[in-house]
């Protein structure tokens, strides 16, 4: 017997909104997130300009002692399910714990920690690279972070299948409820990688537009 998935909650993070009702909003009126870079300087680079996301405060949605442990994606991971969680009311009780699962993927991860500690690595030495280093890195963290917050011990796992990651998530927990594994997935996707090694690297392979005199159409898929 083949069981019923919906969706119960939306939660959006993106360079047009902070919050599933601002990005909707600007969604629905064609506002472009793309903008010059404003996370690093750009200007030796042959693309500028990106969607960023401007304006988020993790202290928000994380306790201070706690952001430190986390890569940007990771932060987004957790503010964005906080609004999914929010749109749907639906709260992880204790009884529904063990049947409740994560699946957040990333396609790249922590990038901006890597480059900081490597600057740390060969300017300072090894002894100086925080032991917060991996945990803040790794895709799957971002679920394994929204799992220990929410109290979801169900199962738990990350995709990491570039562009279309955040699809692949919602698609295996739809498979992992229908196959009765779980009666309730907070699923979805997270990426923080507008960074100097992201933004050279996708413009060394040519994926980037290099239209930064009209931001607002550079991109035409």
């Amino acid at each position: 017997m083949q069981r019923r998935v919906v969706v119960t909650g939306v939660g959006l993070l993106t360079s047009v909104g902070i919050g599933t009702e601002t990005s909707w909003e600007a969604i629905k009126k064609g506002v472009s997130g793309i903008r010059p870079i404003t996370s690093f300087d750009a200007a030796a680079f042959a693309c500028r300009i990106a969607g960023e996301v401007c304006g988020f405060d993790p202290a928000q949605y994380i306790e201070k002692k706690e952001i430190k442990k986390m890569g940007r994606f990771i932060q987004f991971a957790i503010a964005a399910s906080d609004f999914a969680l929010q749109n749907s009311g639906f709260t992880v009780s204790p009884d529904e714990a063990e049947r409740t699962g994560v699946v957040i993927g990333s396609g790249i991860g922590g990038f901006e920690v890597i480059e900081r500690e490597h600057k740390i690595l060969l300017e300072k030495g090894p002894s100086r690279i925080s032991p917060f280093f991996i945990p803040a890195t790794i895709i799957n963290l971002a679920s394994g972070w929204v799992s220990i917050r929410t109290g979801a011990k169900g199962p738990n796992s990350a995709t990491a299948t570039a562009c279309t990651t955040s699809a692949h998530s919602v698609g295996d927990s739809y498979r992992i409820i229908q196959r009765g594994e779980a009666d309730a997935m907070i699923c979805g996707g997270a990426e923080a990688a507008v960074t100097p090694m992201g933004v050279g690297g996708f413009a060394a392979m040519r994926a980037l537009s290099q239209r930064n005199d009209d931001p607002s159409r550079a991109s035409r898929p």
